[in-house]
């Protein structure tokens, strides 16, 4: 329009608890920085960049001997089935706590279910193969449990979180047409969720499979535990071999993961 000026609205107001939470934050980043013996300069010295390039030195060139490798892959395989499985398990508990977390069982359950998160999530998976290798001894039995135990804490919150951010009013529409609430939950609201819930899942497999591969450290097999083994004893070609199977794990799973969640939003 003729005359017309395309002027952008003035920005919201800052609230003063917004600006109160802001300085806190800053005060609580540079008391961060503050307190910490930080020695930035020892990473810098020729003594530390001699003793680094040594110690790098020592890991080439990689273990290639037909057998290492066949038992480096019967590893791998080991970590990535621990993953798989333990995420499975971890989403097929999340989702039956979610829902009590998200309040469809009532305010008391939706307390007690999401305290029982918070502890499955802020107990690391480390100290639950540290735990579960008392009860389960050592090798990936501990290992898959302890990443199921975490996992689980942590999707029971993500898809409790995505079922309380759904639309109800589909839901509430069916119900009042006479629907039954478990039939208007699986035709309105679950297809809704569905898909960040299955995106999530896959989120967290990648990041369990790094888990994975540090929980055999503590005994929980797989590759982790094929590390420690032969950095023990100073074995540096056969674990620049293990890191390497690391990375490429890594790598195919965090490239398949992204595929599938593409076509997921898609």
């Amino acid at each position: 329009m003729t005359g017309a000026t395309n002027k952008l609205p003035p920005p919201p107001p800052r609230s003063p608890g917004a600006w109160l939470l802001l300085l806190g934050i800053v005060a609580l980043v540079v008391a961060s920085f503050a307190s910490l013996p930080l020695a930035w300069s020892a990473f810098f010295t020729a003594e530390a960049v001699t003793s680094v390039r040594e110690f790098l030195q020592g890991f080439a060139p990689p273990e290639t001997s037909p057998a290492f490798l066949q038992k480096t892959l019967g590893a791998l395989g080991e970590t990535l089935a621990m993953s798989a499985v333990g995420t499975l398990l971890a989403a097929l508990l999340g989702l039956p706590l979610a829902l009590a977390g998200a309040g469809r069982m009532g305010r008391v359950a939706r307390v007690v279910v999401r305290l029982i998160l918070n502890v499955l999530r802020s107990i690391p998976e480390l100290v639950w193969a540290a735990v579960l290798l008392v009860l389960a001894g050592l090798g990936p039995m501990a290992g898959t449990l302890a990443l199921a135990a975490h996992t689980a804490g942590v999707l029971g919150r993500l898809f409790a979180d995505a079922l309380e951010n759904v639309e109800p009013l589909a839901e509430q529409s069916l119900r009042t047409n006479g629907a039954r609430p478990l039939a208007a939950f699986l035709y309105a609201t679950l297809p809704q969720a569905l898909p960040q819930m299955l995106s999530y899942t896959l989120y967290r497999w990648e990041n369990n499979i790094r888990a994975a591969a540090v929980l055999g450290v503590v005994g929980a097999g797989g590759l982790g535990q094929m590390l420690k083994y032969h950095l023990s004893l100073f074995q540096m070609p056969s674990a620049a071999t293990v890191v390497l199977a690391m990375l490429v794990l890594v790598a195919l799973v965090d490239a398949v993961s992204y595929a599938l969640r593409r076509a997921l939003t898609r």
